[in-house]
């Protein structure tokens, strides 16, 4: 090794010029209009390597503890490099790399601090390092080396502006880095709140919060840990690597996840594996950790856990803070939930309430006022009055009884179907208004009143049909339809799907004629699944009515009609 002034890391001042300043500048802006981190790091290796004329070069990115988390090389065949298994430590030589300046050698075998080459490592002789820094920190080293003349001071003098040409590039990419993935946080929580106000499931919800966490935070695995039966804080869902281990896994109650919920702030940990206060045994296979409060309002409902597998890098405080803010944000959510969920019960509750007072007011009042009729037939009937007037009083008995069945069958009608005070015909439209997205278009709905079509709009053709049809009959037309439109969406094939509902006279000798016809592939040779047609038939027989599946009559596609009487 021949000493060089200024080549122990002290600032070297010579500057290129002419062609090589322009060389340099070109360089310079090469490095620094990438905002892909990655690019950065290759363009700014690639750069130096055909500056200098090296042979070999590299940038390594150490952690706090000198450990490699990224690594760019080039000249080191790919075949060579995955034979040396891990990129190379701060050890060594390349631990005398100074915060400022450059180290150069004629020769780094014949530094003192050299240790030798790992097996298989090519040989190398000339060496220029030199230190990237962000913000005023090391960020990383960059290494060149095997320039058959040697490095020289214009080497170094160039290496040094790529250096901070370089710094700035990486700090500008992290902060693209940071904000892109602060509005991918931002957009993540958006949805959380959206699905539970529109009332998705809650299960359904939580899974996604998980997933959605473990993908913008680029970890491993997502846990929830939430709490449970005995006011216990355990993890109720996991996502990703070793997911299944983590769930039902009670935190302890002066644990990590016990103190980030009760005091509302999160929390950093660099590895777990190497923790000796991990006590819950699953997580000790895991490195990084973020810990972050579901809490609102000073509220605390659970704990965010993300995690990276061992020798992963670190989270950053900036992945604190975004996480920190999408927590609360599906806690909100949660709490908004929560409160939408408590109104709609009230809201139900008072339902109930009203419906109480209907029963009370009109059939219990009613069957009261029959009871005492009868009371009165049966008291005169013992003095022996004419039966011709007890017979008057009980006929009036049988028409109030008649009268409070029909107001609780009404009642009961509007608890089991929402859509039981809405008419016949608007049902239909509703059916095959929702059929479109299983169609992949609209499908062709015709009301007939006695072979007349039933304008939209008209409503009192409507209540005709209504009127005619009746309650029980009209459920069963709707789902008679229903199960026709879903046969042909799935498995028709077709263009085109008509809905034609028919009710023709009155009573027992009218008729409602229901019909879904398709343009599709028609009936499969071989049908092993009966249930939707096996349900039809059911409702026909129920009516005395008939239901038959077969070609249509244009001779292309499927006919199903299903009939019944009204009476």
């Amino acid at each position: 090794m021949t000493d060089r002034p200024n080549r122990g890391g002290a600032a070297v001042e010579d500057a290129p010029t002419g062609d090589g300043l322009t060389e340099l500048l070109n360089a310079v802006l090469s490095v620094a209009s990438d905002l892909d981190l990655t690019g950065v790091l290759e363009r700014f290796v690639h750069v130096s390597v055909e500056l200098t004329g090296a042979a070999y070069g590299a940038i390594n990115v150490l952690d706090k503890r000198g450990t490699s988390t990224t690594f760019v090389q080039t000249g080191v065949p790919a075949a060579v490099a995955a034979m040396l298994g891990h990129p190379p430590h701060r050890v060594g030589v390349l631990s005398k790399i100074p915060a400022t300046g450059v180290l150069l050698l004629d020769d780094l075998i014949q530094h003192p601090a050299f240790e030798g080459f790992p097996p298989g490592h090519p040989p190398m002789g000339s060496f220029l390092g030199a230190a990237v820094r962000v913000r005023d920190q090391v960020y990383g080293y960059l290494y060149l080396s095997d320039k058959p003349s040697g490095f020289t001071e214009d080497d170094a003098t160039v290496v040094v502006a790529l250096a901070a040409a370089a710094g700035v590039a990486v700090s500008n990419a992290q902060l693209y880095t940071e904000a892109a993935r602060r509005e991918h946080w931002l957009r993540a929580g958006q949805d959380i709140t959206t699905m539970l106000l529109s009332g998705v499931d809650e299960e359904d919800a939580l899974a996604h919060i998980a997933a959605t966490a473990r993908d913008v935070a680029d970890a491993d695995t997502a846990a929830l840990a939430l709490p449970g039966m005995g006011g216990e804080l355990m993890i109720e869902l996991a996502d990703g690597h070793n997911a299944d281990s983590l769930i039902g896994e009670i935190m302890p109650r002066d644990g990590r996840s016990w103190s980030v919920m009760t005091e509302g702030r999160g929390l950093l940990v660099e590895s777990l594996s190497r923790s000796r206060v991990v006590r819950v045994v699953p997580m000790r296979a895991f490195g990084p950790a973020l810990f972050a409060p579901l809490q609102t309002s000073g509220r605390g409902v659970g704990v965010l856990i993300l995690l990276r597998r061992i020798g992963s890098p670190t989270f950053d405080p900036s992945d604190l803070v975004t996480a920190e803010s999408f927590a609360s944000q599906a806690a909100l959510a949660f709490v908004l939930a929560e409160a939408r969920h408590a109104q709609d019960v009230a809201a139900l509750l008072d339902e109930r309430e009203r419906i109480a007072r209907d029963l009370h007011d009109l059939a219990i009042q009613q069957l009261f006022a029959t009871g005492m009729q009868l009371e009165t037939v049966r008291r005169r009937a013992a003095r022996g009055v004419d039966p011709s007037e007890l017979t008057s009083i009980v006929e009036e008995a049988l028409d109030n009884v008649d009268g409070s069945v029909r107001q609780i069958r009404q009642i009961v009608y509007a608890l089991r179907d929402p859509d039981a005070a809405t008419g016949l015909v608007e049902r239909l439209r509703r059916e095959t208004s929702l059929a479109r997205t299983g169609l992949g278009f609209a499908p062709s709905l015709v009301v007939l009143l006695d072979d007349v079509p039933v304008p939209d709009g008209d409503y009192l053709e409507a209540d005709q049909v209504d009127a005619r049809v009746g309650t029980d009959l009209t459920d069963d037309v709707v789902a008679v339809v229903r199960e026709g439109l879903a046969n042909a969406a799935r498995h028709a094939h077709a263009s085109g799907v008509t809905v034609r509902v028919s009710v023709r006279g009155s009573g027992p000798t009218g008729t409602v004629l229901v019909e879904v016809e398709d343009d599709g592939s028609g009936l499969p040779a071989v049908r092993d699944r009966r249930s939707g047609t096996g349900n039809l038939a059911a409702r026909a027989r129920q009516h005395g009515g008939a239901f038959s599946l077969g070609v249509s009559p244009s001779g292309a596609g499927t006919l199903l009609s299903w009939s019944a009487p009204l009476g």
